[in-house]
């Protein structure tokens, strides 16, 4: 018998007080008990993306989010900025040239940050702009881009910042209304412990501004119609109901933790993460490197492939390989949501047997004592 562990950027494990609540028999959506659940997520999720307007809720993967980022605030023939530098930048790209907005990129070498200098001179060239998609925490590389200095520049023209923070939401500080983000796009199944299926969206007053004027087609993802709903403990259509159960449970138990340590304790982990593989002889793929995971560049002489299956059938490790681009180039341990310091340290533990049986030349320990001396360190 082998104990399962899933280390990959998502889906993550799910917290047990949500696979409770997802046991629980359903509720009706139009009646009064869901209403009051959904009253109690409203309030959270303003505390989770630390914003006073409404978080809007629908049932679909991150990526239906992204969709209604596009077609609520835009319409056809707009301008827009796209940061591309993995694969969800390229999707926010993929998006907007669907709908018929005209996008123009910034592309970054995949495993750096974009220069927010280069977000400015792209504004400052063409003033018709209307909105700058950017992603947080790229997962596909492992970077985290500086939303914060980007945020500083586009908050001075029109143009409106839409962020996808489906990998950094809950994982690291994302203060919406402070840093002045527009849109900031979530998913249910990353670091809110609970399965795939929801989306979600913050959305500014500038932002709603440009949800008025918007041309775009748009049904079900219609962020006018589901405010007007949620204004009523309601969803506009029918929503996955055990899952909004669930999200209740993981907001519960962020808040009690508290947004401050939920965001240390994912450095924590990251760092530890970081330098057990250091300590291995391993490089870091990222050159600003997310807490919510660690990209590792695969050693010479090493498939990728083989470091991802002798994880999971030898030691029930699951992780991720990379993805278009970098296939091949990386793997990725993941140590978000549901994640605390013994995730770390079997998946270290299961890294070095795993090199040393593909015949990496490790000395076996060195990953774990580099670990153990961040997580002593740390208290």
């Amino acid at each position: 018998m082998k104990k399962r562990h899933l280390l990959a950027p998502g889906p993550t494990p799910v917290l047990p007080e949500a696979l409770l609540a997802m046991a629980r028999p359903i509720i009706y959506h139009r009646g009064p008990e869901y209403e009051a659940l959904l009253a109690r997520v409203r309030e959270g999720l303003k505390i989770l993306f630390q914003t006073k307007n409404e978080v809007l809720l629908f049932t679909s993967s991150g990526t239906g989010g992204m969709e209604g980022a596009v077609v609520n605030t835009l319409s056809p023939g707009d301008r827009a900025l796209v940061i591309r530098g993995g694969k969800f930048g390229e999707r926010w790209g993929e998006i907007c040239e669907a709908y018929g907005v005209q996008a123009q990129y910034i592309d970054v070498e995949w495993g750096r940050a974009v220069e927010p200098d280069r977000v400015a001179t792209a504004l400052k060239a063409d003033p018709t702009i209307k909105a700058v998609f950017a992603t947080h925490s790229e997962s596909s590389t492992g970077v985290l881009h500086d939303v914060e200095a980007i945020a500083r520049i586009v908050r001075t023209t029109p143009a409106i910042l839409v962020v996808d923070a489906i990998t950094s939401l809950g994982v690291v500080d994302l203060p919406m209304d402070a840093w002045r983000v527009d849109v900031v796009v979530g998913g249910s199944q990353k670091s809110l412990m609970i399965p795939p299926g929801l989306a979600l969206c913050g959305v500014s007053d500038k932002a709603w501004a440009m949800v008025e004027r918007s041309r775009l087609p748009k049904f079900y993802f219609n962020f006018t119609a589901e405010r007007k709903s949620l204004e009523k403990n309601q969803n506009a259509f029918t929503p996955a109901v055990s899952l909004v159960a669930a999200l209740h449970e993981s907001l519960a138990a962020i808040r009690a933790e508290g947004l401050p340590a939920v965001f240390s304790r994912h450095d924590r982990l990251a760092r530890a993460t970081r330098a057990g593989v250091r300590a291995l002889g391993l490089e870091l793929f990222a050159e600003r490197p997310t807490p919510a995971l660690t990209a590792v560049t695969v050693p010479q002489g090493i498939e990728a492939s083989a470091i991802v299956k002798t994880l999971r059938t030898a030691h029930g490790i699951t992780i991720s390989g990379g993805q278009t681009k970098v296939k091949g180039r990386i793997f990725r341990l993941a140590h978000l949501g549901y994640a605390d310091e013994s995730d770390v340290i079997v998946c270290l533990s299961a890294l070095e047997r795993t090199l040393n049986d593909l015949g990496y030349p490790i000395k076996l320990g060195d990953g774990l004592r580099a670990v153990q001396e961040v997580l002593a360190r740390a208290g």
